[in-house]
């Protein structure tokens, strides 16, 4: 058996119908389910699914998984791409091409993209390095940038004159 809500005319022609609040028991505007907006948030719970992803019992956010998954799976492209071409004015397949891999260390995981000329505006291909995060610090270091200089000019770029700019 069904509970039957009574409405009540709301003085505002723009406002929803008003109802007495199961909840806080006071006539406001209905929401949901005979509730006010702020009583029905309050007892609303999301549906649980265990995420196609990983496997974890989470509130269901769309396609079966999570929020987290969601956002990772279906829209870090979308970021990365958006970020790509912002701060390098490249596009999405060109910047994966380029951080496949450190070209000092080879390391795969972490790569980003250092400019050689310190101009962040030059942003030809010619002019951006894939580097680790630990060789990109190590190459903005008084103490270190010889030796990551010296492994770039053996894989064939040309450095002369190059003195790091100063860390904050």
């Amino acid at each position: 058996m069904k509970k039957s809500i009574t409405f009540y005319s709301n003085p505002n022609p723009n406002g929803a119908k008003l109802v007495d609040c199961p909840g806080c028991g006071k006539r406001k505007e209905h929401h949901a389910k005979g509730f006010c907006y702020y009583c029905y948030k309050k007892q609303w719970q999301p549906k649980k699914v265990v995420c196609k992803n990983c496997g974890l019992l989470r509130a269901h956010h769309s396609f079966g998984l999570c929020n987290t998954c969601n956002t990772r799976l279906n829209h870090y492209d979308k970021v990365l791409s958006y970020n790509a071409k912002k701060r390098f004015d490249l596009d999405l397949k060109t910047f994966k091409e380029l951080t496949k891999a450190c070209i000092c260390c080879g390391f795969g995981k972490i790569v980003e993209l250092h400019h050689l000329d310190s101009d962040k505006h030059n942003n030809s291909k010619e002019n951006l390095v894939p580097l680790c995060s630990n060789c990109h610090k190590m190459i903005h270091s008084h103490a270190y940038f010889r030796e990551i200089i010296q492994k770039l000019e053996e894989n064939g770029y040309k450095l002369k004159g190059f003195v790091p700019r100063k860390l904050d």
